[in-house]
């Protein structure tokens, strides 16, 4: 179990970082119309800008909780207040994936796969962790 549960924990949140540096600071042209299979020249000049702009401000976030996870490894693996941080960050984005479904419709099928990758990494992690993880940190 410890080594499926690290397994999902490196590849989510190494998929995130790459994500998040790419989209935040590498060629946002280029992954949203691929990614969410948008034309932006359709959109007014200010609107391509825009959302863009808040593309790569989402991807930053992406990468910054990557960047937490990857420092806080062993805290998120031993000690709860990280682990239900981490394990609550992580459920809210399936969670507003999943009422993406409800209120937008179903998604293409890498959405839908990353939604599913992240349930199993969510579950697997946690199933291990309320094992691993204590209340307090230890001395």
């Amino acid at each position: 179990m410890k080594f499926i549960s690290y397994f999902f924990f490196y590849t989510y949140i190494g998929l995130v970082c790459l994500a998040g540096v790419w989209g935040a600071f590498g060629l946002a042209r280029l992954d949203f119309p691929l990614l969410m299979e948008a034309d932006l020249s359709a959109l007014s000049a200010r609107g391509e800008v825009n959302v863009l702009s808040q593309y790569r401000f989402l991807r930053a976030l992406e990468l910054g909780f990557g960047l937490f996870a990857l420092t806080f490894t062993r805290e998120i693996f031993s000690q709860r207040k990280f682990n239900r941080l981490f394990l609550l960050i992580m459920g809210l984005g399936i969670l507003a994936r999943l009422s993406s479904i409800m209120y937008e419709g179903q998604p293409n099928w890498m959405m839908l796969s990353f939604m599913f990758y992240e349930l199993a990494g969510l579950i697997v992690i946690y199933l291990y962790t309320r094992q691993t993880t204590h209340a307090y940190a230890h001395a």
